[in-house]
């Protein structure tokens, strides 16, 4: 199927993190959707979507609609602690930080589809699917430094990217998920580890997110490594 016109229909304290939980892993449970994550890198699919990813589940913040998802809103929203290491450290499957008076796991998983289904995703943990942000993290490894590249990025509801700790993207506003909703300006991709960190605020209704990378010429990027480790 054609990629053109796919469309899929509190504030945080920072806390203290704690240890792994034991004999709890963060693949007991498979969400509808995604698969457990094997061991080694993988490539983006045919278009070039990352679809492996680490997952924390959801940290709770209010919000009766997603109208007054403004820019200064989301920003303040996506950029307020809510756990330790949120902009530095590189989370492990079965981690588990304090939120606030949430404990959270982050979980690895692989999306079967080009888009991951955050709403699935809480659903199947019996976590809250409205009023909430999510955190996504992943890895991508360039065989070389690439030049010019774009961040392409669609999510439902908002959402803020961030690429190696600078941030590259912001989707505002009640919004859809379409591919390639928002482009980032010209970036470079290092050459080995690079760390791509995304938060998506939703309130009602469904949300999920589709991240790729674009070439000069706009055509997606496939010949880079993703992993969670």
């Amino acid at each position: 199927m054609s990629l053109a016109g796919l469309a899929l229909a509190a504030t945080g304290v920072s806390g203290q993190q704690v240890a792994p939980r034991t004999g709890v892993g963060a693949q007991a449970v498979v969400p509808p959707g995604f698969q457990r994550v094997t061991p080694g890198a993988t490539t983006p699919d045919r278009d070039g979507f990352l679809r492996r990813w680490l997952l924390l589940e959801p940290i709770n913040k209010p919000n009766r609609s997603n109208a007054g998802f403004t820019g200064s809103y989301v920003r303040q929203a996506l950029t307020t602690p809510y756990f330790p290491g949120q902009m530095t450290a590189m989370p492990r499957d079965g981690q588990v930080v304090r939120a606030g008076a949430q404990s959270l796991e982050w979980h690895a998983l692989g999306s079967t589809a080009f888009n991951v289904r955050l709403f699935d995703f809480a659903k199947a943990l019996g976590k809250p699917t409205y009023g909430v942000i999510f955190w996504a993290v992943t890895i991508v490894d360039s065989p070389r430094e690439m030049r010019d590249v774009r961040m392409a990025v669609g999510s439902n509801s908002a959402s803020m990217w961030w690429l190696n700790g600078q941030e590259a993207v912001g989707l505002f506003n009640d919004r859809r998920m379409v591919v390639d909703d928002v482009l980032s300006d010209r970036i470079t991709l290092r050459k080995g580890r690079n760390v791509i960190r995304g938060a998506v605020i939703n309130g009602p209704g469904l949300s999920d997110f589709c991240v790729r990378f674009l070439d000069a010429q706009g055509r997606p990027i496939t010949g880079i490594k993703n992993d969670v480790r």
